[in-house]
């Protein structure tokens, strides 16, 4: 179903049409938060904001504007409530008492940002269903019959599909993530 029959059925307050946006668009809103909030918060920081999306879709349903899609709308509220978290928490944080140990350097906060999003890049370029499983099964820790049902898989389609990838993923991060 296209984005814009989703947006219309949204609108309407379909509880089907929030669970299917919610099982498509989860791979893609927790990249985003991902991305935003990296390793400076929690998982379950992370899983919490992706949910927060979710509700401020349900919440704002009536105003989304069909000819606009809704993957631009899900990545903006992604990217504001990843931030938004961020300060929530940087300012609840207490002082340490003692200096903190030095963290990575520029140079290799830069190095691990690029290489981060090289694989995020090379997991996006597996394309659907399998950048789905992964994210599902490697970053959520979903078993691999869930997400495969999930996704309409087989388990042995799933086992394939990961396996298939692992050698694309090893393939283009050995490259240093050229052919993306």
């Amino acid at each position: 179903m296209d984005e814009k029959k989703l947006i219309q059925r949204l609108q309407k307050r379909s509880r089907a049409a929030l669970e299917q946006a919610i099982e498509q668009y989860t791979p893609y809103v927790s990249t985003v938060v991902w991305r935003t909030a990296g390793s400076a918060a929690a998982r379950e920081d992370l899983e919490e904001t992706v949910s927060d999306v979710f509700l401020a879709l349900w919440t704002h349903a009536g105003e989304l504007d069909p000819e606009k899609g809704l993957r631009p709308w899900l990545g903006t509220v992604a990217r504001n409530k990843a931030v938004d978290r961020l300060r929530r928490a940087g300012a609840s944080l207490p002082l340490p008492e003692e200096a903190p140990a030095p963290g990575p350097g520029p140079q290799e906060a830069a190095e691990r940002m690029e290489q981060a999003e090289v694989l995020w890049r090379a997991v996006e370029a597996l394309g659907e269903p399998d950048s789905a499983l992964f994210l599902r099964h490697y970053w959520y820790g979903e078993k691999l019959g869930d997400a495969a049902r999930a996704l309409g898989l087989s388990t042995v389609a799933a086992k394939t599909r990961l396996s298939r990838g692992r050698k694309k993923l090893r393939d283009i991060l050995t490259r240093g993530g050229d052919g993306l």
